[in-house]
């Protein structure tokens, strides 16, 4: 399996995991174009297209996307906050599994200012187990047997408090971001209650430009979980450690 990252901030979020001759896009918050020419404008092979939330970094494309032929996998309210109908909408809920092509997905509730934000436990044709979380404050459900995790590491608390103190970012700008996206030490905890013995590597999504330390972040959870750790940035992060 491959993942490809084209965009995780937020700037844009747009992600391809591709296993075999099927690749399945995770969010849309890029322009089109570049989607196209990182599928070198082919989109024979892609199964489909999951949205976690409205926010335009997320789903900037979307109408393109349905345009050019490929369903959208997300849920009502979702579909709702972004405005958009149609047969390539594919209404989604919350533990209640679905196939896009190869790929089973199973929708999980998220955290976030959204009308009603998801995760997705992904597995491939291979019985490869990811998880892809980001854009939440907390993670109620827990997971076991999860090879890949795909997890937003935003911020640290106290670089957010020092930028505050310090005039860099508006006040109410913490409030925010501690009941809208995952800081460390709440990933750190769900990372601890999560990685398995079947456990392979942690991707870490959406880090803050200016709130976060990426040095810091992979150290930390690398010494923590004794697992593989590495920042999502544009390129290719090959998951090539099937079988287990």
């Amino acid at each position: 399996m491959k993942l490809q990252v084209l965009g995780s901030s937020s700037k844009g979020n747009c992600y391809f995991l591709t296993s075999g001759n099927e690749t399945l896009i995770i969010e849309a918050g890029l322009k089109w174009k570049t989607i196209q020419q990182a599928l070198s404008f082919d989109l024979s092979n892609v199964v489909g297209c999951l949205i976690s939330h409205e926010h335009k970094d997320h789903s900037k494309a979307v109408q393109d996307v349905m345009k050019s032929g490929i369903d959208i996998y997300c849920t009502e309210g979702t579909a709702q906050a972004i405005g958009v109908t149609g047969h390539r909408i594919k209404p989604i809920k919350h533990l209640q599994q679905f196939k896009a092509g190869q790929f089973v997905v199973l929708p999980f509730p998220t955290q976030h200012d959204a009308s009603e934000p998801c995760g997705f436990l992904i597995v491939s044709p291979k019985g490869e187990k990811l998880l892809f979380a980001t854009d939440t404050f907390y993670i109620e459900n827990r997971f076991t047997g999860i090879n890949y995790f795909m997890v937003e590491s935003n911020y640290c608390k106290d670089i957010l408090c020092q930028n505050i103190e310090a005039g860099l970012i508006p006040a109410g700008m913490r409030d925010r971001l501690l009941q809208s996206h995952f800081e460390l030490e709440n990933v750190k905890r769900f990372l601890q209650a999560n990685v398995s013995a079947e456990t392979r590597m942690i991707v870490l999504l959406h880090l803050s430009d200016g709130n976060s330390n990426a040095e810091r972040m992979v150290r930390e959870i690398t010494e923590l979980t004794g697992i593989e750790t590495a920042v999502a940035e544009p390129g290719e992060i090959e998951l090539d450690l099937f079988p287990f």
